[in-house]
């Protein structure tokens, strides 16, 4: 409908059933990860990343030098 691959959703409950207050594009989410004590930032942007195909590269510190590579396939 709104064409949004992640949404905040405000949503609560009613003697009607659920009502939904507002759908956001950009969602803050302070509130679930306290309630839940996930990192669902962290965890959207994972997802984010194996849909692209992307794969995480390690911090240039843990990375072999060309130097030290060679050393250790002699």
């Amino acid at each position: 409908m709104l064409g949004l691959q992640i949404a905040g959703v405000d949503i609560i409950r009613s003697n009607r059933g659920p009502l939904v207050l507002e759908v956001n594009s950009s969602p803050g989410l302070e509130g679930i990860e306290t309630a839940t004590g996930k990192d669902i930032a962290g965890m959207m942007i994972s997802a984010i990343e194996r849909q692209l195909g992307w794969q995480k590269e390690l911090p240039t510190d843990e990375l072999v030098s060309e130097t030290e590579f060679s050393i250790l396939t002699e």
